[in-house]
């Protein structure tokens, strides 16, 4: 299987994420349970249909981030430099609008657009990987293309 690329962040994130759904959640999701079978008939029980729909989330949940940390490959992006590649915080401006934005290339894990965590699959990402300070790039988007030109690269 493939590595699985996270920034030690990303990792902790996960792997605290993993933590409290096995020491919280999942106690609590089990007392549930016992607590809604003491109720009585279980096919017409919502509180415990429930309680199980909520454990095989857990649980589903749980075998996901201990197959991600398990192949997890932490890369410390301060110990990289040169053009952009994964854990890059990249400072851009749209050619268009002059707006100007900063996302950090993340793995698709840890990825958060809202907060500026840029997907490494995304279309933007794979056209900054490469680029140098100065350069344009042209990325295809749903909205239509769009041009960036690359401010900063920073590896913090």
């Amino acid at each position: 299987m493939d590595k699985i690329p996270l920034t030690r962040a990303g990792f902790d994130k996960l792997d605290a994420e993993l933590k409290h759904l096995k020491t919280v959640e999942r106690p609590a999701i089990i007392r549930a349970i016992a607590e809604a079978r003491e109720h009585g008939d279980l096919s017409e029980n919502a509180e415990y249909h429930s309680a199980k729909e909520k454990q095989s989330f857990i649980e589903g949940r749980v075998k996901e981030l201990e197959g991600v940390i398990s192949l997890a490959d932490v890369i410390d992006p301060t110990k990289l430099s040169g053009t952009i590649k994964f854990g890059a915080t990249v400072g851009l401006v749209d050619e268009d609008t002059d707006e100007e934005k900063t996302y950090q290339i993340v793995g698709e894990y840890e990825a958060d657009i809202e907060s500026g965590k840029l997907n490494m699959k995304s279309p933007l990402s794979r056209a900054l990987i490469g680029k140098d300070v100065g350069d344009s790039v042209e990325v295809r988007t749903p909205g239509g293309t769009r041009s960036y030109e690359i401010l900063s690269i920073h590896y913090k």
